[in-house]
C-alpha cells in the first residue's frame, strides 16, 4: 500500500525523475495540458521542460498545451518560429527574438505593443531591422529607452546619450559597447568628438514624480515606491547623476584620463569605483591607499593591478576586511601573505597566492611552524602525496580540517582524522571523494551526531543504505538522502508519504523509484 500525503507534489516529483519511462512523462504532459488546477499545470511544466529526454513531439505537445511552458521551450531553444503563434503565445514569441530565431515581423509587431514590459523585452534583442530600433529609440517610455540602451551598438549608445532622461543615461554608461569618448562626456559633460557636448539632462526618476526639492526619506511607506533611499533631486537631478558616474567608472572603457580625477571626490561610493579600476597611474592607486574611508581601501586592496609598493602599505592597514581582501591579491608577495596569515580571517578557502605557489614555496608553506600557513596551503587539491599525507597527519585541528576532503588520502589516516579529533573535522573527512561506505557509515553513526557530516554523508555518491538510513532520522539531512539513488525502493516508498514539507516530491523524483510504483502513483492521482 502506498500512502501519498501531497499527491500534486508527488507527481511534480514524478516530472523530474530523469528515470521515468516515456509513455509516463506522456501521461504527465497530458496531465498538465488539462487539469484544472493552474498552479499544479505550471509546476508540472516547471519539471517537465527541465528534462533533458524531451524529444521534440513532447516538447510541441507541453508547449501547446501550457503557456508556461511555452516560454520556456522557446527560451530554451527547443521550439522554432514554426511552433509559435505570436498572438496566442506572445511571451514564446519573445523568447525566441530574444535568442534571434524569431521573424521580423515579429519584432514589428511587439514595437507596437501596448503592453511597455513587451516593448522592452523587444527592446533587449538582437539584430532587430533598423525601423524597429528608431521606433524603441523614440518610445514615450523610458524604461523601454532604457532597455533598448542596455545593448545598442556604439552609433545608437552615442545618439541615446542624448536622451533626457537619466534612467536612458544610466544604462548607456553600463553598456559594454558604448565608446570611451561618450563615457568621458557623460562623466564629465566634454564634448564628444564630433565636437558636440552632450545637452543637460531634463528629467529623473525624482523630480517626474515630486515637487521639488525633494530627498528620499530612508523610511519611506508608500507600497510603490521604487526610489532608492536618499534620492534627491533639487533641480540637478543629484541623485542621479551621481549613478550614472558611478556606472561610468566601473567601466572598463572609460578614459583613466576621465576617471583618475575623482580620487578626491567627496562621494565615497565612487572613490571605492574607481579603486576598483585596473588601469589608473600608480600615484592615483598611492592616494586611495590613504584614503580615509576603509570601503575605498577595501576595494583596493582586491586589485590586481597595485603594485607592490601599495600592497605593502594596505597590508599595514589597522582595518581588517582590508586584510582579509588583500589576501587574496593574486600576486602578494609571500612574505606579506605570511603576515597576513596570521591575522586576517580568510576562511576554508584557496587563495589564489596559494594556487599559484611554486612547488619549493608548497614545501615551505607546509613544514611552516604557524598552523595558519599549513592551514592554507592544506586548501589545495593538487598536492604531492608526500605533502598531503605529512599535513593529514598535522595535530591541529584547523590544518586537519583543510586537508580532509583532499583526493588520495587513505582510509587509515582519514579515520585517524577522526579519532584524534572527532566532531571537529568529521564533517570534512565526509566530503572526502575517496571516502568508503564503510567510513561514511561510521562517520553517520558518529557519537555526538555531527549535523555538518550527516549532510555531507547524505550528498556523497558512495553513500549506500545503512549510512542513508541514519541520515533520514536527521531533519536537516534527510532531504538531501531522499534524493540519494542509494536508498532502497522499500524506503523511498515509505518516504512518499513522509509529512515533512518536500520528501515525497524527492523520493518521487528520485531516479531509484520502481517503474511500477511510478505507474502506480499516476494510475491514482492523475
Amino acid at each position: 500500500m502506498i500512502h501519498v500525503l501531497h499527491p500534486g507534489r508527488v507527481l511534480c516529483g514524478l516530472a523530474a525523475n530523469p528515470a521515468l519511462p516515456a509513455d509516463l512523462v506522456d501521461r504527465l504532459i497530458a496531465l498538465a495540458a488539462t487539469t484544472d488546477d493552474p498552479s499544479l499545470a505550471d509546476d508540472l511544466a516547471a519539471e517537465l521542460t527541465d528534462r533533458d529526454d524531451l524529444d521534440d513531439a513532447q516538447a510541441r505537445a507541453l508547449a501547446s498545451g501550457v503557456d508556461e511552458a511555452a516560454l520556456r521551450l522557446a527560451h530554451d531553444g527547443r521550439l522554432t518560429a514554426e511552433d509559435i503563434d505570436p498572438a496566442t503565445r506572445p511571451e514564446a514569441a519573445l523568447a525566441l527574438l530574444e535568442r534571434g530565431e524569431g521573424r521580423p515581423g515579429w519584432a514589428r509587431r511587439f514595437a507596437a505593443d501596448p503592453d511597455p514590459s513587451r516593448r522592452g523585452r523587444l527592446a533587449g534583442c538582437p539584430d532587430l531591422p533598423a525601423d524597429v530600433l528608431r521606433r524603441l529609440a523614440e518610445d514615450p517610455d523610458p524604461e523601454v529607452v532604457a532597455d533598448l540602451a542596455a545593448t545598442a551598438p556604439p552609433a545608437l549608445a552615442t545618439a541615446l546619450a542624448r536622451h533626457p532622461h537619466t534612467t536612458v543615461r544610466r544604462t548607456v554608461a553600463a553598456n559594454d559597447r558604448t565608446p570611451p569618448d561618450v563615457l568621458a562626456a557623460l562623466l564629465a559633460g566634454d564634448a564628444l568628438l564630433t565636437g558636440d557636448a552632450l545637452p543637460p539632462a531634463g528629467v529623473c526618476p525624482v523630480c517626474e514624480r515630486h515637487t521639488l526639492p525633494f530627498e528620499h526619506a530612508p523610511d519611506c511607506e508608500l507600497p510603490d515606491c521604487a526610489l532608492l533611499p536618499g534620492a534627491a533631486c533639487s533641480g540637478g537631478h543629484e541623485s542621479a547623476q551621481h549613478e550614472i558616474a558611478a556606472a561610468v567608472l566601473a567601466h572598463p572603457a572609460t578614459p583613466a584620463s576621465a576617471a583618475a580625477g575623482f580620487a578626491g571626490h567627496p562621494s565615497m561610493l565612487l572613490r571605492a569605483e574607481l579603486a576598483a579600476r585596473t588601469d589608473l597611474p600608480a600615484d592615483v592607486y598611492r592616494r586611495l591607499a590613504a584614503d580615509a574611508d576603509p570601503w575605498v581601501r577595501e576595494a583596493l586592496a582586491e586589485n590586481p593591478a597595485i603594485g607592490e609598493e601599495v600592497i605593502r602599505v594596505l597590508a599595514e592597514d589597522d582595518d581588517a576586511d582590508v586584510g582579509r581582501r588583500l589576501a587574496h591579491h593574486p600576486r602578494l608577495p609571500l612574505d606579506v601573505l605570511t603576515r597576513l596569515a596570521l591575522r586576517a580571517r580568510t576562511g576554508p578557502t584557496l587563495l589564489p597566492r596559494i594556487a599559484t605557489a611554486s612547488a619549493a614555496e608548497v614545501v615551505q608553506l607546509a613544514a611552516s611552524p604557524e598552523p595558519a600557513l599549513r592551514m592554507l596551503v592544506a586548501e589545495r587539491r593538487d598536492l604531492p602525496p608526500a605533502v598531503r599525507d605529512a599535513l593529514a597527519a598535522d595535530p591541529d585541528a584547523k590544518v586537519l580540517k583543510a586537508i580532509a576532503p583532499h583526493p588520495g588520502l587513505s582510509e587509515p589516516l582519514l579515520r585517524a582524522m577522526v579519532a584524534r579529533h572527532g566532531v571537529r573535522v568529521a564533517a570534512r573527512v565526509a566530503t572526502n571523494p575517496d571516502a568508503s561506505p564503510a567510513l561514511l557509515a561510521d562517520l553517520a553513526r558518529h557519537r555526538p551526531p555531527v549535523q555538518k557530516a550527516l549532510r555531507a554523508i547524505a550528498a556523497h555518491p558512495r553513500a549506500t543504505a545503512p549510512a542513508l538510513t541514519v541520515c533520514l532520522a536527521d531533519r536537516q539531512a534527510r532531504p538531501i538522502a531522499a534524493a540519494h539513488p542509494s536508498l532502497p525502493p522499500d524506503v523511498l516508498v515509505k518516504l512518499l508519504g513522509d509529512p515533512l514539507p518536500g520528501i515525497a516530491e524527492l523520493a518521487a523524483a528520485n531516479p531509484s523509484l520502481p517503474p511500477a510504483v511510478a505507474r502506480t502513483l499516476l494510475d491514482r492521482h492523475a
